[in-house]
């Protein structure tokens, strides 16, 4: 398999595991704040990318933008990285919901920024 087949097929499946961690934070906080359907949104997206990256012609320009999306993702998340910190620590947060869905969101984008950066480094 081809490295930037590699980050399609990688977009692919953490864009799939995003748009759970979305849809569960949205249904765990009963309904309550569209804002835990961040992760599901940028999922949808960056599994789309990983499609379109598939495709010979159209691959580098998906590989960026998944970099960017996750480059984006973690930026986004950042601020919540006191409240993983606390969690993993076993102390407490106001929402251990939001907690869980942006520390999903950084490690994530951290494992896709990786790959991109990888891939890019090599062409």
């Amino acid at each position: 398999m081809e490295s930037s087949e590699t980050t399609s097929t990688l977009g692919i499946a953490l864009g799939a595991v995003l748009i759970g961690v979305g849809i569960a934070a949205y249904v765990l906080s009963d309904f309550a704040s569209i804002t835990a359907l961040i992760p599901a949104v940028f999922g949808v997206i960056i599994a789309i990318l990983g499609v379109v990256g598939r495709q010979t012609e159209r691959r580098r320009v998906a590989v960026i933008g998944i970099g960017v999306l996750a480059l984006l993702g973690v930026v986004g998340s950042a601020r919540g990285i006191s409240d993983v910190i606390a969690l993993l620590t076993g102390g407490t947060v106001d929402s251990t919901i939001a907690a869980v869905a942006q520390g999903s969101m950084i490690l994530v984008g951290l494992i896709l920024l990786f790959t991109v950066g990888r891939e890019l480094g090599r062409n």
